[in-house]
């Protein structure tokens, strides 16, 4: 029996899906799927600061939101459930103001209807960013 927790066994490839959304805006890329996680990387550039030169909050709830649900979406049937968030927080805890910054997404919780899942954003030097949770709602398709 295997470990990992997706539907189906997805590539950093399968996940790579935005068009023209908000994770392409920001810069965001998945960068590894492993067992139990999935990680990505935005850069801290002009799209991602605040007036101030560092790293803008919403950016990292940006990047945590897009790990985290897709993350979610990996774990469902596609055919039958689609998730939707229902909840995010996160801590800010150190500025960043350039290079990228890196989150990684496990689950606390794979549950029928809903999910909870953490997000920690460190920086390159793996130093804690941001940490983030994030309740989905799974919905069945009609």
């Amino acid at each position: 029996m295997s470990d990992r927790i997706w539907f189906r066994p997805y590539t950093v490839a399968d996940v790579g899906f935005f068009r023209d959304s908000l994770p392409k805006h920001l810069g965001i890329e998945f960068t590894e799927i492993g067992a139990d996680f999935l990680r990505g990387r935005m850069p801290v550039d002009e799209r991602t600061k605040q007036p101030y030169g560092i790293l803008h909050g919403g950016a990292s709830v940006a990047l945590a939101e897009t790990l985290g649900s897709t993350a979610a979406g990996l774990v469902v049937d596609p055919d039958k459930y689609r998730v939707v968030g229902q909840e995010i927080n996160a801590n800010h805890v150190r500025a960043v103001s350039n290079g990228f910054v890196i989150g990684t997404a496990r689950p606390h919780h794979v549950g029928k209807r809903s999910h909870v899942w953490e997000i920690r954003i460190t920086d390159e030097q793996e130093r804690l960013v941001c940490i983030s949770r994030l309740t989905m709602f799974v919905l069945e398709k009609s």
